[in-house]
């Protein structure tokens, strides 16, 4: 067995690429600082938590600033990319 110490930075292993959640990651990376923003919707609570999950983890691993605005009667959220 050999065994081997790498950096984490080495490691880009991510479930998000290959998840259900990978068309809203592709619609993130095309928004514009200010521009439109993306609607999505959604059936309960535990599905907005990990939407929200993937999109904060993209902002610190991409340095985005990508924010979030449920309206909660409709089941929707907004997903949009502040201005820096």
């Amino acid at each position: 067995m050999d065994i081997n110490f790498v950096s984490r930075k080495d490691i880009n292993i991510s479930k998000k690429s290959s998840s259900k959640y990978k068309p809203l990651l592709d619609a993130i990376r095309k928004l514009e600082p200010g521009g439109k923003a993306i609607q999505v919707s959604y059936d309960e609570k535990a599905e907005l938590s990990s939407m929200r999950n993937v999109i904060y983890s993209h902002n610190r691993q991409q340095n985005d600033n990508v924010k979030s605005s449920k309206h909660p009667d409709k089941k929707v959220v907004f997903f949009f990319l502040e201005d820096k």
